[in-house]
């Protein structure tokens, strides 16, 4: 199933300028968002520490 995070575009604001107040309020959304958890969930084990490490996120372990 494709999810549409991989293609986000707050994500990409966030891949541009992660500190910028898209940015920022992406990485905050991903915090609680279904999609999300589903998406990482979703993905093997290697990506989705991969993804951990980029975003420095630790739920859904």
């Amino acid at each position: 199933m494709a999810y549409p995070c991989e293609n986000c575009k707050l994500r990409g604001h966030y891949e541009k300028n992660p500190k910028s107040i898209m940015g920022r309020f992406w990485r905050w959304h991903i915090n609680f968002c279904p999609g999300w958890k589903a998406y990482l969930t979703s993905l093997p084990a290697d990506q989705q520490q991969a993804l951990r490490d980029k975003y420095h996120f630790t739920k859904y372990q």
